[in-house]
């Protein structure tokens, strides 16, 4: 019991020394806070130390801490800004949707010798989780009455893979996208890798801006607790989905209102569970019990993976969409849209929060149909 307290203190409290560190340090501030935690979290995750039992934690904790910091990042947002930018992120993500229907296809194909006769289930599976996440891979799997050891196979290969993705994207795929695609044009006239509010924590303890920021944590407890009455009503698959939409909903509809949305700070604190958020995660990445189950599913899912994001550059260039853009949905693609969030904050662009989210939510919503129509599809063409 000791052990799991100390861990989850652990959680809680060491974004202050990347928070730190990224503000002291000339490499740390390179990497970034986000970065620094997820490393750190893959780091404990794979030594050894956790014990079991934190895994009835793990998952809860991720729940509330993006549950938190999804609202308190939105209050900060003008969303009626966003519908200068809807056009391009819409495109970007069927760009991105397109990309994943091609590539799962082409995967089926290469792959359905090595894997054997539920490869066609495979397809439909990543069509699925890389359209809108976890979720949709689960609900497929149940779906199709995938045999387990492929999905445990599927879903631990996707784990790690996936962690090297947002690595890479958080690191330096920005660099990279940028000399095949234009930059993000900001709506303000100054850069908001130049506000010094966007990831500074200074003074936010002073009483004119702690006092207001509690209210505001309060408020998106309260909406917490109004998304999670979903776990009350629907199982636990659906009802994760439902408290998503219900919590980002509201917190949009919260920043609509002027004294909400000028509270100072938010964003940061919302960034602090965002961070909470990356330490476990990256904590739950087990390469050793990767190893051991299939091999061949690692090179598997980083074609899917990797090949689907080559693919979503190369449409994005014919159509001059921006690299943060692509960046964005194809994270909330790839991923899922609780994500977003922290890759935004690594790419120092907040802006691009709201198109990732809903148009990752869109992907949860499609993601299931698309993923079992196309396993279907391709069962036609046997093994």
């Amino acid at each position: 019991m000791m052990a799991i307290i100390a861990f989850i203190m652990f959680y809680l409290f060491f974004p202050v020394v990347a928070i730190y560190l990224a503000r002291k340090n000339s490499l740390c501030n390179k990497l970034g806070a986000v970065v620094i935690c997820y490393i750190a979290g893959i780091v404990i995750g794979n030594i050894g130390i956790l014990p079991v039992s934190l895994a009835t934690v793990q998952n809860p904790l991720m729940l509330i801490a993006i549950s938190l910091a999804l609202p308190l990042m939105f209050f900060s947002t003008d969303v009626r800004r966003w519908s200068r930018l809807a056009g391009k992120s819409l495109l970007s993500f069927g760009l991105q949707t397109v990309a994943i229907i091609m590539v799962a296809t082409l995967g089926f194909f290469i792959f359905r010798d090595w894997v054997g006769a539920e490869t066609w289930k495979l397809a439909g599976m990543f069509v699925g989780v890389y359209t809108g996440g976890t979720v949709n891979l689960g609900a497929i799997a149940t779906a199709l009455r995938t045999d387990q050891t492929l999905y445990l196979a599927a879903h631990t290969s996707d784990v790690v893979v996936s962690t090297i993705y947002l690595l890479f994207l958080m690191t330096i795929g920005q660099r990279i996208l940028l000399k095949f695609l234009p930059a993000f044009q900001p709506a303000e006239t100054a850069s908001l890798e130049k506000d010094p509010d966007f990831d500074s924590y200074a003074g936010i303890f002073e009483k004119k801006t702690f006092v207001p920021l509690l209210g505001a944590l309060g408020l998106s407890v309260l909406i917490f607790i109004m998304g999670g009455l979903s776990f009350l009503i629907w199982k636990e698959d659906i009802a994760f989905v439902v408290a998503i939409l219900a919590i980002s909903t509201l917190g949009i509809a919260f920043s609509f209102i002027p004294a909400i949305r000028n509270i100072r700070m938010t964003y940061q604190m919302g960034n602090y569970f965002i961070l909470i958020f990356c330490l476990v995660v990256s904590s739950m990445a087990d390469f050793n019990r990767l190893v051991s189950t299939a091999p061949i599913m690692l090179v598997y899912v980083t074609f899917t993976i990797f090949v689907c994001l080559l693919l979503h550059v190369v449409l994005a260039k014919i159509f001059t969409i921006d690299a943060d853009t692509v960046i964005i949905t194809s994270v909330a693609g790839i991923c899922s849209p609780p994500l977003v969030p922290m890759v935004a904050s690594a790419l120092k662009n907040k802006e691009v929060i709201v198109s990732g989210v809903i148009t990752g939510i869109i992907g949860w919503v499609a993601g299931t149909y698309l993923g079992i129509t196309v396993a279907y599809i391709l069962r036609g063409f046997g093994i």
